[in-house]
């Protein structure tokens, strides 16, 4: 595995854009770091900051956020690219030591980033059940 773009990468802008519009007074460094290893499927994303909030209400907040995401999973624990690995998950873990917080997550970028998001997406065009046809099993376990 390696890092990719560690602290240049080019959606970090898109990253800080986000936040500051869902939350203007955040002003904390963001360090969005990409990995990549020698496997066909995934994304793995690490992205570090500091903050004073205690993790249950982190996590309150993820969860409140994500909260009509049905594919979108919030966890207290380590995550692992099997977890997502043909499927259209997406699974967010935030860990926290001292005033450091640390967010991964994971999805399989062929599924969740293409064709199964075009699904997704195409389902809510048609007024759909957006789950229909997404109800996939991971393939590592």
């Amino acid at each position: 595995m390696s890092h990719y773009k560690a602290f240049d990468h080019q959606h970090l802008g898109e990253i800080n854009q986000s936040v500051n519009q869902l939350q203007a007074n955040f002003t904390n460094e963001l360090i969005f770091v990409p990995n990549r290893g020698d496997f066909t499927r995934g994304i793995f994303a690490t992205l570090y900051t500091t903050v004073e909030e205690s993790l249950e209400d982190i996590v309150a907040k993820y969860e409140t956020f994500y909260a009509k995401q049905p594919f979108v999973t919030i966890t207290t624990t380590s995550i692992n690219m099997k977890q997502v690995v043909q499927t259209n998950k997406c699974i967010i873990s935030l860990l926290k030591k001292g005033n450091r917080l640390l967010i991964t997550s994971i999805i399989d970028n062929l599924t969740k980033g293409a064709s199964g998001q075009a699904i997704q997406n195409m389902n809510l065009m048609f007024g759909l059940d957006e789950t229909t046809g997404l109800h996939l099993k991971p393939s590592g376990f």
